[in-house]
């Protein structure tokens, strides 16, 4: 069966980068979907569906982050995330 994957880079925006609250809201959209999300900053990758590892990146503001889902519904995850980030994760 084909799996549809998905890449893109996002930018970390919000003033206090990826702290608990926002690595939570990344857990909390990545598990509502049936695709596999990972997040690469540099050469470190993460799986996004787990909080202390999104954490490990240390993504403060103006960080790019290589965000890549794979399943069947890949795009769906990643439009979520898009927004997640431009709302800068429901913070302000």
């Amino acid at each position: 069966m084909f799996k549809r994957s998905v890449t893109q880079t996002i930018e970390v925006t919000n003033s206090t980068g990826l702290h608990a609250r926002p690595c939570l809201a990344i857990v909390n959209t990545v598990r509502r979907f049936q695709s596999e999300v990972s997040i690469r900053k540099d050469s470190e990758t993460v799986d996004a569906s787990e909080i202390l590892q999104l954490m490990s990146l240390g993504a403060a503001q103006g960080t790019k982050l290589v965000v890549t889902a794979t399943g069947r519904d890949a795009q769906k995850v990643m439009v979520a995330l898009t927004n997640l980030f431009a709302d800068h994760f429901g913070l302000g």
